[in-house]
C-alpha cells in the first residue's frame, strides 16, 4: 500500500442487475485519485440467490467481469489496492428491498431479523455449500485482478450472526462456544486459503460489540485470537466510533485491546468516525496500522491527500445534493445516503 488509509465499505446501490458501470468506475477512481492507499468496495453479494438484501449490489456473475477489470485497472493506475468485500446478508434484508421477498433471508438459527419477516434456519448441507459459494467466488475475484478479498463478518450479516449468541442458538457444531459459533467463519478462511493460495491477502471485518446479537467483547478478543493463527493478512475491526469508551472499567480503547492481543504480523485497520488529521493521527498511536474511513471519504474523496496538513478540518455533513453529485455520487447513492440522519441537506 502507498500509505495507511483504507476505505471501508458502505453500500451503494449503483449496480443494476449487479453489474459495476462506469459510475461505479468513476467513484473508486475518484477516491484512488486522492490517495487512499486500499479501496475495500462495497458489499459484493455470494453468488447463491438467498445472499441478495439490497437493489443493485454488484454481483460476480460472468456479465460483472468486464465492469469489474476496468474498476481494478482503474483503482491500481492511481497506485492504490483494491479488495471486494465480500458478503451474504443473511436475514438483515431492509423491509421493502430485497430484490426477491419470496426467498426468506437464511439464518444460523431461523431467527427474525430486522426486516420482520420470516427467516430460514439453515441445514448442515446449507451451511456447507454457503462456504463452497464464498470459495468458488473468491477463485474468480483473485483470478480478476483484485490484490486480496475482504470477508464481511461484521454488522448482523450472516457471518456475524453466526458468531453472536443471541443469533446463533444451533446445537450442533456451527454453534454453541465461540470456537463452534466461529466455524462458520474458519472454514472459510480454511476453505479460501486452501483454493487460492498463500499469496492471495485475506482480510476480515467484525464488529468488536452488537449487544442484540449477543456479540460481547470478550468473545470478540477470543474470536481475534483463533483466526490470528490461521492464514489471515489483515484484521479489520468496525468499531462505529473508535473514540467510545467501553464501559467496563478499562479506559484503553478499541483498538489498543485489539492491537495487544493480534501478532504484529497482521496489520490492523479501525474504522469508526474518523474525520480529520488529528482523529487520524490518534488511531495510529492507539495501535491502528491502517485507518479506515467510510463517511468523510463520500464527502470529501481527495481526503487522504490532504492529511499531510496536521490542521485539515473537512467540511462535516450535511452534504448539498450538487456537493455530492461532484464528488461522482449517482443519484440512487444520494437518495441511500438520504436515510443516514443529518448527512444530505433537506
Amino acid at each position: 500500500m502507498p500509505n495507511r488509509i483504507a476505505m471501508a465499505p458502505m453500500t451503494r446501490m449503483m449496480s443494476p442487475d449487479g453489474i459495476p458501470g462506469q459510475n461505479v468506475k468513476d467513484y473508486y477512481q475518484r477516491r484512488a485519485a486522492g490517495e487512499v492507499g486500499l479501496i475495500i468496495t462495497e458489499g459484493v453479494e455470494v453468488s447463491h440467490p438467498s445472499s441478495s438484501g439490497y437493489p443493485n449490489v454488484p454481483g460476480f456473475q460472468d456479465k460483472a467481469d468486464e465492469g469489474w477489470k476496468n474498476i481494478i485497472e482503474a483503482v491500481q493506475a492511481e497506485g492504490s489496492r483494491i479488495f471486494p468485500q465480500l458478503w451474504h446478508v443473511g436475514a438483515m434484508r431492509k423491509e421493502g428491498m430485497a430484490p426477491d421477498p419470496k426467498i426468506p433471508g437464511y439464518t444460523p438459527s431461523g431467527l427474525v431479523n430486522t426486516n420482520k419477516e420470516a427467516a430460514h434456519a439453515m441445514s448442515a448441507e446449507e451451511v456447507e455449500m454457503l462456504i463452497e459459494c464464498f470459495v468458488k467466488d473468491i477463485i474468480k475475484i483473485r483470478d480478476l485482478g483484485f490484490d486480496g478479498v475482504e470477508l464481511h463478518g461484521a454488522h448482523s450479516y450472516l457471518i456475524c450472526q453466526f458468531l453472536g449468541q443471541e443469533t446463533n442458538r444451533r446445537t450442533d457444531k456451527w454453534g454453541g462456544d465461540i470456537v463452534g459459533r466461529s466455524r462458520f467463519l474458519t472454514e472459510i478462511i480454511r476453505s479460501v486459503r486452501s483454493a487460492v493460495g498463500e499469496d492471495f491477502l485475506i482480510a476480515v471485518r467484525i464488529s468488536p460489540i452488537i449487544e442484540k446479537a449477543g456479540i460481547y467483547l470478550e468473545d470478540s478478543l477470543e474470536l481475534v485470537k483463533i483466526i490470528s493463527e490461521m492464514e489471515i493478512d489483515m484484521l479489520h475491526i468496525s468499531c462505529w466510533d473508535v473514540f467510545q469508551a467501553v464501559d467496563d472499567g478499562n479506559d484503553a480503547s478499541l483498538t489498543k485491546r485489539f492491537r495487544q492481543i493480534i501478532p504484529k504480523t497482521i496489520p490492523l485497520i479501525s474504522t469508526g468516525a474518523v474525520w480529520d488529521s488529528k482523529d487520524a493521527q490518534w488511531l495510529i498511536n492507539e495501535g491502528a496500522d491502517i485507518v479506515g474511513v467510510a463517511r468523510v471519504g463520500i464527502g470529501h474523496p481527495d481526503w487522504a491527500a490532504r492529511l499531510s496538513d496536521s490542521n485539515y478540518q473537512p467540511q462535516r455533513p450535511p452534504f448539498s445534493v450538487e456537493h455530492l453529485a461532484n464528488t461522482d455520487l449517482s443519484p440512487v447513492f444520494i437518495e441511500y445516503m438520504k436515510r443516514w440522519k443529518n448527512f444530505v441537506e433537506d
